[in-house]
């Protein structure tokens, strides 16, 4: 029996060694993927006009490790993602650099843009319009619902309904890139307590998605989001004020009365001073630039890179 299963063992040992000495030549094919994708027309333009000049990595592409999923969305397509692309450059990149300069952008924008094709719905029922998180992304939603035939840029209409048709690019877009930015700057400066005492205790933090804009100017909120907390608020006053016409703004304080445009104007006041002082940065020059850029945008070819 000891005897067998010798041999059995020396039977497995030169089986197991023929098999190696049959195979001892390396495969020369990789089990790692070595083949490089050239960059599309698109990736060239955005090389040249984000990664390049500002290190701003955009990411039109669906990627599942910048995407919170726990939402379920859709990739935006190409020719939106193009589209929204040229417009971020024009009317919000452009913009900062034709009144701060580049180096003013370089050093405080993000790093990462990550484009999404649908919104995301809280459990709340309301749409995130965008995220910004750690200064360092900016997530846009929704980029699928643009309308190339119909494009809509309203600065005059301060109670426009946010859902309706076509798509209101500066709300849905320029102002939200401008409140992510104001994010942004107020975590690496902070600006005044003083804010926070305006509206302490007011603010809708379980219920702000029931504030309508109408009714939140009268308590001295810009907009409904803006009663959500004071650095919302902070933000809200700054996006809404670069981007709305002075007629739009003037609508919103007339709407807002005498004691919610008093209040509105001390919040304003304290964002003026703080852009002025803290980063030499006049919201009122910001709001022609930003003002006639996105009038601009209505005359852009959507459809090319040129």
């Amino acid at each position: 029996m000891k005897k067998y299963i010798r041999l059995s063992l020396m039977a497995l040992t030169l089986g197991m060694t023929l098999v190696s000495c049959d195979n001892d030549e390396p495969n020369s094919t990789s089990i790692f993927e070595t083949t490089t994708k050239s960059d599309t027309e698109f990736d060239k333009w955005l090389n040249a006009n984000f990664v390049e000049p500002y290190n701003i990595k955009v990411n039109y592409l669906y990627n599942d490790k910048l995407s919170d999923n726990t939402y379920n969305v859709v990739p935006a397509t190409i020719a939106n993602s193009k589209a929204m692309a040229k417009m971020i450059k024009h009317v919000w990149l452009d913009a900062y650099v034709e009144l701060a300069g580049e180096d003013f952008l370089k050093a405080n924008t993000f790093r990462v843009f990550q484009f999404i094709g649908s919104p995301e719905y809280n459990s709340q029922g309301s749409i995130i319009l965008g995220t910004a998180e750690g200064g360092i992304q900016v997530t846009l939603f929704r980029l699928n619902a643009l309308d190339f035939d119909n494009i809509l840029i309203n600065v005059d209409e301060p109670f426009r309904a946010h859902s309706a048709l076509p798509l209101d690019l500066n709300y849905w877009y320029f102002h939200t890139m401008h409140h992510e930015f104001c994010h942004i700057l107020t975590q690496k400066k902070y600006y005044s307590t003083d804010f926070q005492t305006i509206s302490a205790g007011k603010y809708h933090s379980a219920d702000w998605v029931n504030v309508e804009d109408v009714d939140g100017v009268k308590e001295g909120f810009v907009t409904g989001y803006a009663s959500s907390e004071y650095n919302e608020d902070f933000a809200e006053v700054y996006a809404m004020y670069v981007t709305s016409s002075e007629a739009s703004w003037a609508a919103r304080l007339q709407a807002a009365g005498a004691n919610g445009s008093a209040i509105i104007n001390s919040k304003l006041e304290i964002v003026r001073s703080y852009f002025n002082d803290t980063w030499g940065i006049d919201i009122d020059k910001l709001r022609d630039i930003v003002l006639r850029r996105s009038a601009e945008v209505e005359k852009m070819d959507l459809t090319t890179l040129n």
